[in-house]
């Protein structure tokens, strides 16, 4: 006997916007031993949602969802749930996708191009108490922990009640960085940094980012380029 058939099945959700690809998954992981597929969301709403119902051991959580993306679905479950643990399973293993997901509490995480045997494997490492990362996954971190650290981002005095993360992208905006960027910057995800650029544009009064760079300078947040 394998010690994949000794061990408990392990209860799995899992969570993908697209059907096909959701549907695809969970027959996939039907025909594979050590696995129990106990219920299937198309949103991250709903899988958390699925967890509080059913009490997975695991989540298989796509990023790109509609309504509730994968890293605020993931943070969700790890604070409110902590006895599911989460691996991403996503087309995208880029930094801006990698890093947000792991830093919400994510312990796995695999592309889509896992093998069936991969993904079990995922599923129990985490369980054990270990990392379930793809061969790839495990080289960008070492690479990003390898690399120098960018310098910090360090700004003035917050003015008109902005809190420190707020003026941190305030900041990076008049650094001419855009949404992707900022979120790769901070190493959040792009929505949280929609929320703060909406949050500090109610605080300050702002309407567009031209206004925001104006802003920035007025403040000595960042020096204007010299001519």
């Amino acid at each position: 006997m394998t010690e994949t058939a000794e061990r408990k099945p392990a209860r799995v959700v899992v969570a993908d916007d697209q059907t096909v690809v959701r549907e695809g998954i969970v027959m996939l992981l039907g025909l594979l031993p050590g696995v129990e597929v106990v219920g299937a969301a198309g949103d991250g709403d709903a899988a958390v949602r699925l967890v509080a119902e059913l009490a997975p051991d695991v989540v298989l959580m796509d990023l790109r969802m509609p309504r509730c993306d994968g890293v605020e679905a993931t943070r969700r479950i790890r604070a409110e749930h902590p006895g599911t643990q989460v691996v991403v399973l996503t087309t995208y293993a880029d930094d801006e996708s990698l890093f947000p997901a792991l830093q919400a509490g994510a312990r796995g995480y695999l592309t889509k191009d896992a093998g069936g045997d991969e993904i079990v494997r995922a599923v129990h490492s985490v369980l054990s108490g270990d990392a379930g990362l793809s061969p790839s996954v495990q080289r960008r971190l070492l690479e990003r922990l390898s690399a120098p650290e960018p310098e910090p981002v360090a700004p003035a005095v917050a003015p008109d009640g902005l809190t420190t993360r707020e003026t941190e992208v305030l900041t990076l905006i008049a650094e001419g960085l855009g949404n992707q960027e900022i979120a790769r910057r901070l190493q959040v995800s792009t929505a949280t940094v929609k929320t703060h650029i909406n949050n500090l544009f109610t605080k300050t009064g702002l309407k567009d980012r031209a206004q925001a760079v104006r802003y920035a300078y007025a403040k000595g947040l960042v020096r204007p380029p010299t001519a």
